[in-house]
């Protein structure tokens, strides 16, 4: 992984990520969390990355539906954390 890849994937791991794995959250949540993980880290550079938070956030299908279980069960979902990453992860960083 890049150093971009890592700080993208260690801000969403502090923000999102670890915070449900510690948590008492069901094993289905968790394992929603672990794929989109997987998911995540098998993007080819930052930029894949970046585009993957954005689609998650568009939603279809079972990307809304998980993020309605995390919102009913009380967890951050990636919806808490987008002004952050926009600001933080934009297309002139990917291009630095």
């Amino acid at each position: 992984m890049t150093t971009k890849q890592l700080e993208i994937i260690d801000f969403l791991h502090e923000r999102v990520f670890d915070p449900i794995l510690a948590s008492s959250a069901s094993n289905e949540i968790k394992q929603g969390v672990r794929l989109t993980i997987m998911r995540l880290e098998n993007q080819k550079d930052a930029t894949g990355m970046v585009k993957y938070f954005w689609s998650a956030i568009a939603g279809k299908g079972n990307a809304i539906q998980f993020s309605d279980k995390l919102k009913d069960a009380g967890y951050i979902r990636f919806e808490e954390v987008l002004e952050e990453f926009r600001e933080r992860f934009t297309d002139a960083w990917l291009k630095k």
